[in-house]
């Protein structure tokens, strides 16, 4: 059996997924998205995991599909078939997603970043959608890639294929934060410790309603908004934060020190 190209671990109910596969940058291969897939579901299905982060070991986040599979495939038979399934599941996960980049990410792995709903990356990384070099189409990731850009940026930077740096990553809206390396480590500890306050039941309705299409009037909108405001300040998990807050005490989801 091929040595495992993505690891998995959790404590403290954070999920750490690692892309492990730096001999081809990481690169989205066949085996790589099967057991991206795979610890992604068991992220989700875990109910003690809060928080999933998306990590790598190497040079490089991830460099997007695998070019030595896509060779010679049929469009039937292209590795790229598989990849909305991943973008889906990273993008309406239940628990918040944070992308953890030591380094740059291009193509594909730029669409992984889109997904999540923090990213937090080293000063020195680099972007790129370089689908339009390579004489393809960065179709698929458009759909995460777009609502988190800028449109005139979008379209600066899909059409030429440029690579950015991270301080633009930010000004752009791509990614939360760009750190120096010594200071990634507690960026993202900052923002998962944040994250782990909120109670897990507010979280997935909160990154529900983010996605949700406005109502084409501002009466049904604000009526279908109470409705769920209303139902959360009545719920289990409303009434003990109330409570928590009222004894001066943490809610019983924040995970323990």
């Amino acid at each position: 059996m091929a040595d495992e190209l993505v690891h998995y671990d959790v404590s403290r109910g954070i999920a750490r997924i690692t892309l492990d596969s730096p001999h081809n940058r990481n690169a989205l291969s066949r085996q790589l998205r099967g057991e991206l897939r795979d610890h992604l579901t068991a992220a989700i299905a875990d109910d003690a995991v809060r928080v999933v982060v998306l990590d790598h070991t190497g040079p490089v986040f991830c460099a997007g599909m695998d070019l030595k599979e896509a060779g010679g495939a049929a469009s039937g038979d292209q590795g790229v078939n598989e990849f909305p399934a991943i973008l889906e599941q990273i993008w309406t996960s239940p628990k918040p997603v944070v992308a953890k980049l030591a380094g740059p990410a291009r193509a594909g792995g730029v669409g992984i970043v889109a997904a999540c709903d923090i990213a937090v990356s080293v000063d020195s990384a680099t972007f790129a959608f370089t689908e339009v070099r390579i004489g393809v189409v960065p179709a698929v990731i458009s759909v995460t890639v777009l609502p988190r850009l800028l449109p005139r940026a979008a379209h600066e930077l899909f059409l030429t294929g440029e690579s950015f740096d991270a301080h633009r990553a930010v000004q752009i809206g791509l990614i939360n934060s760009a750190v120096p390396a010594d200071g990634l480590d507690a960026e993202v500890d900052r923002y998962t410790g944040m994250l782990a306050l909120g109670g897990p039941v507010a979280l997935s309705a909160t990154k529900e309603m983010l996605r949700r299409t406005p109502a084409a009037d501002l009466t049904t909108d604000f009526a279908e908004m109470l409705t769920l405001s209303a139902g959360f300040f009545a719920s289990a998990e409303g009434q003990e934060g109330i409570t928590a807050f009222a004894q001066k005490r943490k809610p019983s989801w924040v995970p323990a020190d």
